[in-house]
């Protein structure tokens, strides 16, 4: 089969690989339609992972059903699913409370498993033309009749619409809030997005990048460049003086500052400040642990230069990590369904499996007009 592979820092190729098979009874196979390349992906392409070389990457997948072991009971050679790009396992103690995205057994000794990512287990990823899912029966998501045509919809169901949706749950966001959230990428395109379809009055969108900005305007977000350090000033404004009810942080490590500089605290403490008294903050903007490659001393061991004076004098709350998808796709589905929900709005690209190294390429850079890019297997 053809898969994207990791060579390298910046370096990443289509080959010829082994098929993807079965592996144990609850697996299935699934023929791979639509994958997408996710930012966090580009954390590994840039060469600030310990991902390993000749990883076949991918977590946002959707496909059909080709082939089931003998103890998938009910998912059916044909259907077409969407996979969580956590991996769980459906039986341990995190799983059963709904925290699937920090499964005890996918990826022992860890808590998280994932498809083709650094540290996060075994997993091949899906941007191929095969992928093996694992304990099948838990973590495909059957879609509905209309899954075909729908398909760019519900393939952002594997991560950035309930990621974005958990930015949102996290922050404690209630009808009526207004929402601050620093990222205008597509996890924080699809928190503003969450935040309008649960009610929310007034959703702010920071960022550098004008492209994306318009996309949020045209959603009905209030764009806030962030050309300089007023964007502040500007939420500040836009709610009586008072700051945001809540806020969602998109970003994480790599963020910069209006210069391009690289600081991994910028958009913790700008939150904070924007952010009310008493009021939540939802980080989903990805932290590393340790981060060897980064601009200073503290972030090299995965810490930043928090203002924890400034959140605990606020009384503000957070709450942090990976979503949970298997929490939220469901009725996120239904929403697409019913014609509620059309995430796809910010897919930019739509490219063959074939030119996924162009498609890294140019998301990397952030090249204006590249937002999302999807890749279609030909197989």
């Amino acid at each position: 089969m053809k898969a994207l592979v990791y060579n390298g820092a910046r370096d990443v190729s289509v080959n010829s690989v082994p098929d993807a098979k079965l592996e144990k009874a609850t697996d299935v196979l699934v023929k791979i339609t639509t994958t997408n390349i996710c930012g966090s992906d580009l954390h590994m392409y840039e060469g600030r992972t310990n991902v390993e070389k000749g990883k076949i990457l991918g977590h946002e997948n959707l496909g059909i059903v080709i082939e089931a072991g003998k103890a998938v009971e009910r998912v059916k050679v044909g259907d077409r699913v969407c996979l969580p790009f956590n991996i769980s396992c459906g039986f341990c103690e995190n799983c059963e409370r709904g925290l699937t995205g920090f499964c005890l057994i996918a990826n022992p000794g860890n808590a998280g498993a994932a498809y083709g990512y650094a540290s996060m287990g075994p997993y091949s990823g899906g941007q191929a033309e095969l992928l093996r899912v694992p304990y099948a029966d838990f973590n495909c998501l059957v879609l509905p009749p209309d899954a075909a045509e729908k398909e760019n919809d519900y393939v952002l169901l594997s991560d950035i619409f309930p990621t974005g949706w958990h930015a949102t749950e996290l922050a404690g966001m209630r009808p009526g809030d207004s929402v601050a959230v620093y990222g205008a990428g597509p996890v924080g395109l699809m928190a503003a997005y969450s935040a309008m379809i649960k009610g929310a009055s007034k959703v702010l969108v920071v960022d550098t990048h004008k492209d994306r900005l318009a996309l949020a305007e045209k959603m009905g977000a209030i764009p806030i460049d962030q050309t300089d350090d007023s964007c502040i000033e500007k939420i500040l404004s836009l709610t009586n003086g008072q700051g945001a009810d809540c806020g969602c942080e998109c970003v994480g490590y790599q963020c910069h500052d209006h210069a391009g500089h690289e600081v991994p605290h910028l958009t913790m403490n700008h939150l904070v400040k924007s952010v009310k008294a008493t009021g939540g903050l939802g980080v989903v903007g990805v932290f590393m642990p340790q981060d060897p490659h980064a601009a200073d001393a503290l972030a090299k061991q995965g810490r930043i230069a928090f203002d924890m004076g400034e959140f605990f004098t606020k009384g503000q709350r957070m709450g942090t990590g990976q979503a949970n998808v298997k929490a939220y796709n469901r009725g996120l589905a239904k929403l697409i369904e019913a014609g509620k929900a059309k995430p796809s709005f910010i897919i930019s690209h739509e490219l063959p499996l074939d030119k996924a190294a162009e498609g890294y390429a140019n998301f990397d850079a952030r090249k204006e007009g590249w937002t999302k890019v999807v890749l279609k297997s030909a197989a």
